[in-house]
């Protein structure tokens, strides 16, 4: 830390991180709720404009392609000018974006709402953790980990519920894009208020500088590190597997076991819950670990167990639909080591442009993987939602290992 942050008490310094946490946890769940900009709205375009399952998925595509190449491009502005003025950027994206949304006109205007809702959400990840890194102590890093990924949960689960609720109670679906464009305004308003509680010049990494009279590297030295390129292979995994039960885990149980849709659609709320109860597990967890692949190894088995107990087709139905929700609780669980694992592979001075690169597996997994999950349903294969979502878990778990065999091996050369 530096001096100033030495300089506070620890009942400051307990305010402080708590502010920190707080706010950018708020501003991560917006982000994911902005994912869900279009799709709870489908139905409304369909009827409205006549638009194809196929479009509306490109909506989707269009969203998620512009995010991570905008999220890989993000982390080098943000080593550069700062996280905050990116942050304040971004959410002006989702009021422009809501802006377009309520005023499309057709399938173009979508398009728009889409690129502007990916283009604000691609700096959220190197933005979040350069400020909670440079700004939160150490002892609640973990915690502050574990809080961003709840709220990203909540974000996902929250969106639809405002989307739709919205548009009912005004029967016109346009009203709800006054509603988030609302929520982005406010949020903004907020973060410029509390602008001092984000501001990432204040504070210092937590891991090693590089030495003094050391040659700076170039800014494209992280690429060479293969934990880089693991840390997004394990992100890519990962997502896949989070989009396979995002979007088919309803159809996929109504097509093995004959529930209707009343209540597989809740099974995807109760992924997510169960991810959020993890989290607050894993952050005291994180903590406590030093091999964090070894937690993410064991918490992830626990979801791809899960996964495959209701691929198999032997559970009743309604413990085939708790099982399935049950398995976000290892992935949640997994999560603040995973935070913790990627902010130790970063080189100093690079943790922004390391967190773009390795968060942007995370775009291309939703863009790559959802096409995959939906032919697999569409060729009469229910059971390979679960199960490959399971297999990607899987895969995960081996680059995980990866990174923390390489960055053992360093730590092992570094005390020799």
């Amino acid at each position: 830390m530096n001096t100033a942050t030495l300089a506070l008490d620890p009942r400051a310094q307990a305010r402080r991180d708590i502010s920190t946490i707080s706010l950018i946890g708020l501003a991560h769940g917006t982000s994911h709720f902005f994912h869900m900009l279009l799709p709870p709205l489908f139905p409304a375009f369909i009827s409205e404009f006549g638009l194809s399952y196929s479009q509306l998925g490109l909506l989707v595509t269009t969203f998620f392609v512009i995010s991570g190449i905008g999220q890989a491009t993000a982390g080098f502005v943000v080593d550069r000018i700062g996280a905050r003025p990116v942050l304040f950027a971004a959410l002006s994206c989702f009021v422009l974006a809501s802006i377009a949304a309520g005023f499309a006109g057709g399938f173009g205007g979508l398009m728009l709402a889409a690129a502007l809702a990916g283009l604000g959400n691609s700096p959220f990840h190197p933005v979040d953790f350069t400020i909670l890194n440079k700004r939160v102590s150490q002892p609640r890093l973990g915690h502050a980990f574990s809080v961003h990924g709840i709220t990203g949960n909540l974000g996902w689960a929250l969106a639809p519920v405002f989307s739709i609720g919205i548009a009912q109670a005004t029967g016109n679906w346009r009203f709800a894009y006054v509603g988030t464009g609302l929520i982005a305004l406010t949020v903004l308003a907020l973060l410029i208020w509390q602008r001092r509680a984000i501001d990432d010049r204040e504070g210092s990494w937590a891991h090693a500088k590089p030495a003094p009279g050391a040659k700076p590297e170039h800014p494209m030295a992280f690429l060479k590190l293969p934990s880089v390129w693991l840390c997004f292979s394990f992100f890519f995994w990962t997502t896949a597997a989070l989009s396979a039960i995002q979007s088919f885990a309803s159809p996929a149980l109504q097509q093995m076991y004959g529930l209707p849709v009343s209540l597989t659609a809740y099974v995807v709320t109760g992924y997510m819950l169960s991810g959020a109860a993890g989290m607050v597990i894993g952050g005291f967890l994180v903590a406590r670990v030093e091999r964090l692949e070894r937690a993410i190894a064991a918490a992830m088995a626990l979801a791809a167990l899960l996964l495959l107990l209701t691929a198999s087709g032997w559970l009743p139905p309604l413990a085939a639909a708790a099982t399935a929700a049950l398995a976000g609780f290892g992935t949640g669980l997994a999560g603040p080591s995973r935070d913790m694992l990627i902010k130790r592979a970063a080189p100093p001075g690079a943790t922004g442009r390391v967190y773009g690169t390795v968060y942007s597996g995370l775009d291309v997994g939703f863009a790559l993987a959802a096409p995959v999950f939906g032919a697999l349903l569409d060729g009469g294969h229910p059971q390979a939602v679960f199960g490959g979502s399971a297999l990607a878990l899987c895969l995960g778990i081996g680059s995980a290992a990866l990174v923390g065999v390489g960055m053992m091996r360093r730590r092992l050369q570094s005390a020799s």
